[in-house]
C-alpha cells in the first residue's frame, strides 16, 4: 500500500482549515464544490454548451508566454460567449506558497500549472480531479509514458504535460575559442576550464545557493545524478552523506571560491541566469530559455551561445539522465466547471495554438506531444533553425531525464527537499561559517528526513 504524505506547509494549512471548519465544514464545502462541479458537467453534456467561470493560475510571466495563453483564453471566450476565464499569474516559488496556504481558505484556482513534485503533493491532499478523459481524449498516445505516469496515482492521471525542457551546460564558444579551450566533458575539465576563464569581468561559473530558490538543491543533483546516484535511497530517505553527495557538496564549494562571484551565495534563478544573459559568466545550467534571455539582453552574443550535455564524472562513465521537466497543468477538485477547464485545455494543444505558443519561447519550451517538432510551422522560426544543434541536445537530455527526486518514481519527498532549502542552508553554512562538508552535510539530511517524518 502507498503511503500518503503532505508537507509542513500543506498540513499547517489543513489545520488551519480544520479550526477554521469547526466540525468538518471543510470536507462539506469540498463535497458541495465537487457536485457543483459534477452538475455542471452534466447540464453542459445535456445542452452541448458551456457556461460558467474559471479562473486560471499559471506561471508563466515572461511577456511572449503570458501574451498567447491570454490569447488562447479570449479566442476560447469568443468562441464560448457563456464562458470566462479570469488569469492570474504567480512566479514558480510564490505559485507554492499561494497554492499551499490557499488549501486552508479554499482559495484555489479552477485550473493551474505547476511543477511535477507539486503535483505529487496536491494529489496526496486529495485537492485535484482526476483527467484521464481529458487525456484520452487529445490521444494518450501522444504523450510520453513517463510524462504522463508523473502524475498518476492508482490508475487516475491528474496532470497534463503542456511542454518540456531539460537542463544542460551552456557555453560562450567565442570564450572557449579564444583561449584555445575545448567544451569540458567531464566535472574535473569543467572547473579547470571555468578558472582559466574567470578573469577580465567574466566569471567561469557561478555556482548559486540563495535559501529563497532552489538552485544549489538541482547543481548538486546534477552532480550526483551524473554519477549514477540520487539525492533520496530506494525507500525515500534523504542521502546528503554518500559518498558521491560529499564529492559534490565539495566541488560546488571549490567552484563558489575559485570561479564564482561571492555574492552569489544569495543568487536565486533569475540573479544566476541574467549573469550569463549579460556575458558575464562562461558557462551555466539551465534549460533552453538561456537562448531568449540572451537574445533580450546581449543579442551580440547569441551567435556564440551553444549547450552540450551534463559533464560526467569520467569521460568514459555512462550517460545518466539529468533533470527534465514536463510542465504539467491540472484540474482542481473545488472547481464548479472542470468540464470548462478541459475543453480549454484541450485547445491548448491545437496545432496553431500550440505552435505559437511554443514559439513564444522558442528551443526553450519543447513540444510535449509527438509530431509537433516535425511539422513545418513548428521549424518555421528563426531561433528553433539557428539553434539546431542546441535543440538537439536538449531533446535527448529530455528523453532519457526525470523529474527533480523522481528517478524511483513520483514521491512528495523530492517537493520537500526541493522546496524547504535545506540544502542551500547546507552550502551557506559551509561557506559563511567553515562548517565542515561532512557535519554540515549530515545535519541537512537529518533535518530532511525529520521534515519527511514529520509530514507523513
Amino acid at each position: 500500500m502507498k503511503k500518503r504524505y503532505t508537507s509542513l506547509i500543506l498540513a499547517a494549512a489543513i489545520s488551519a482549515a480544520a479550526l477554521v471548519g469547526c466540525g468538518g465544514a471543510g470536507n462539506q464545502t469540498s463535497a458541495s464544490s465537487q457536485a457543483a462541479g459534477q452538475e455542471s458537467a452534466q447540464n453542459a453534456a445535456e445542452t452541448g454548451e458551456l457556461s460558467g467561470e474559471i479562473t486560471f493560475w499559471h506561471s508563466f510571466t515572461q511577456g511572449p508566454r503570458l501574451e498567447t495563453i491570454q490569447k488562447a483564453a479570449d479566442k476560447f471566450m469568443a468562441e464560448n460567449p457563456g464562458v470566462k476565464i479570469n488569469i492570474e499569474t504567480f512566479s514558480w516559488n510564490d505559485f507554492y506558497t499561494k497554492w499551499t496556504t490557499g488549501l486552508a481558505s479554499g482559495n484555489v484556482p479552477d485550473m493551474s500549472t505547476a511543477l511535477p513534485a507539486q503535483v505529487a503533493e496536491m494529489i496526496n491532499v486529495d485537492a485535484l480531479t482526476p483527467i484521464n478523459d481529458l487525456i484520452d481524449d487529445i490521444g494518450r498516445d501522444k504523450f510520453a509514458p513517463a510524462a504522463i505516469a508523473e502524475g498518476t496515482m492508482e490508475d487516475n492521471n491528474y496532470s497534463l504535460p503542456l511542454y518540456r525542457h531539460a537542463h544542460v551546460m551552456w557555453i560562450r564558444q567565442d570564450l572557449l575559442e579564444e583561449n584555445g579551450l575545448e567544451v569540458p566533458a567531464t566535472w574535473d575539465e569543467l572547473y579547470e576550464t571555468a578558472k582559466t576563464l574567470t578573469k577580465d569581468g567574466v566569471y567561469g561559473l557561478s555556482f548559486p545557493c540563495g535559501t529563497n530558490d532552489f538552485q544549489a538543491t538541482f547543481f548538486l543533483d546534477f552532480y550526483v545524478r551524473s554519477g549514477g546516484g540520487s539525492l533520496l535511497t530506494e525507500d525515500l530517505k534523504a542521502d546528503i552523506t554518500s559518498d558521491l553527495a560529499i564529492e559534490g557538496i565539495n566541488y560546488w564549494v571549490k567552484v563558489y571560491n575559485d570561479c564564482s562571484p561571492k555574492d552569489s551565495i544569495n543568487f536565486d534563478v533569475l540573479d544566476q541566469a541574467t549573469l550569463y544573459y549579460q556575458g558575464k559568466t562562461a558557462f551555466d545550467f539551465n534549460s533552453g530559455f538561456q537562448i531568449s534571455g540572451v537574445a533580450a539582453n546581449s543579442p551580440d552574443l547569441l551567435q556564440y551561445v551553444d549547450c552540450y550535455p551534463i559533464p560526467k564524472i569520467s569521460a568514459g562513465d555512462e550517460t545518466q539522465g539529468i533533470m527534465t521537466t514536463n510542465t504539467p497543468m491540472v484540474v482542481w477538485k473545488a472547481s464548479k466547471h472542470p468540464e470548462i477547464c478541459k475543453a480549454f485545455m484541450k485547445t491548448l494543444y491545437d496545432e496553431e495554438t500550440y505552435v505559437e505558443f511554443l514559439h513564444a519561447t522558442p528551443v526553450g519550451m519543447l513540444p510535449a506531444i509527438k509530431g509537433i517538432a516535425d511539422t513545418e510551422s513548428y521549424k518555421d522560426d528563426e531561433t528553433i533553425q539557428q539553434f539546431t544543434h542546441a535543440e538537439e541536445v536538449l531533446t535527448a537530455a529530455a528523453d532519457i531525464g526525470t523529474a527533480f527526486g523522481y528517478e524511483h518514481g513520483p514521491n512528495v519527498q523530492a517537493g520537500i527537499m526541493q522546496n524547504n532549502h535545506v540544502i542551500e542552508e547546507m552550502f551557506q553554512d559551509i561557506i559563511t561559517n567553515g562548517t565542515d562538508v561532512e557535519t554540515a552535510a549530515k545535519t541537512a539530511e537529518d533535518k530532511l528526513n525529520a521534515l519527511f517524518e514529520t509530514a507523513e
